[in-house]
């Protein structure tokens, strides 16, 4: 179980509360998604919660740690983030995962490291890519790759700013998809800013809407209505059923 509390933050200079006082909590094994306008603070909340941005006010509990008060080693082992952008990397494929296994390594990498490495490659659809460096990766093969790296960390919270944000849409269902199975199977908790709402409505159990830098709501698919996404968005939209999903159609 995660929970964050009071997360509050404003840039330095600046009188506007960029979030002000949110607070919910993440179930293991489920995927929440941040939804809300450009400007409503979403990546700058996932950045706050991992500890990248240091907020005015906040903790993060997981499983009863606050994980502010632990070393950026130890830190590492709780919680991972991927960021919006891809790297570009002359390291190969296994190398750069590896780097994920840097707070468990003391001296050398075991074969114990090599060994998580191998299997997070195989879940990950990515043994083929084993030699090949970061910089030769499609989009869609780099995100994986990056997400694959924050996996070998074996964290219990896993945070990604839009993670198909740059993707084809064969991509970015197939990446949503990866994220839904490691949440199972690792019985990990995951957070993930997204702007499409259809994908959103897919491949999440939760969801949480931003709006002014406050939460506007949370909760499961009851709360995406048409008026949270005409407070939030500003757009009238129907919400229809097709073939057992809901998809938003606007007006």
């Amino acid at each position: 179980m995660v929970n964050i509390r009071n997360i509050s933050f404003t840039y330095k200079g600046s009188l506007n509360m960029v979030l002000d006082k949110i607070d919910f909590d993440v179930e293991k094994g489920q995927c929440v998604g941040i939804l809300g306008n450009n400007g409503a603070g979403k990546s700058t909340l996932i950045k706050c919660i991992g500890g990248i941005h240091q907020g005015q006010t906040g903790r993060v509990y997981i499983d009863g740690k606050d994980i502010f008060k632990m070393s950026r080693n130890k830190m590492a082992k709780y919680i991972a983030y991927v960021p919006q952008n891809n790297e570009s990397s002359d390291m190969t494929v296994f190398d750069f995962i590896l780097l994920g296994r840097k707070p468990y390594i003391k001296w050398n990498a075991t074969r114990e490291d090599y060994n998580i490495v191998g299997d997070i490659l195989d879940e990950m659809g990515l043994s083929e890519f084993t030699l090949r460096k970061i910089s030769q990766l499609s989009g869609g093969e780099a995100q994986k790759v990056m997400i694959a790296r924050a996996l070998a960390q074996q964290p219990r919270f896993l945070l990604l700013d839009e993670p198909t944000s740059n993707l084809d849409p064969y991509n970015k269902h197939e990446v949503l998809e990866i994220l839904k199975k490691v949440a199972e199977n690792h019985n990990i908790s995951i957070l993930i800013v997204i702007h499409d709402l259809n994908l959103a409505m897919r491949y999440c159990d939760k969801y949480l809407f931003l709006k002014d830098g406050k939460v506007y709501s949370f909760g499961g698919i009851e709360t995406i209505t048409p008026k949270a996404i005409k407070d939030v968005y500003r757009m009238e939209a129907e919400i229809v059923s097709h073939k057992n999903w809901k998809v938003i159609v606007p007006n």
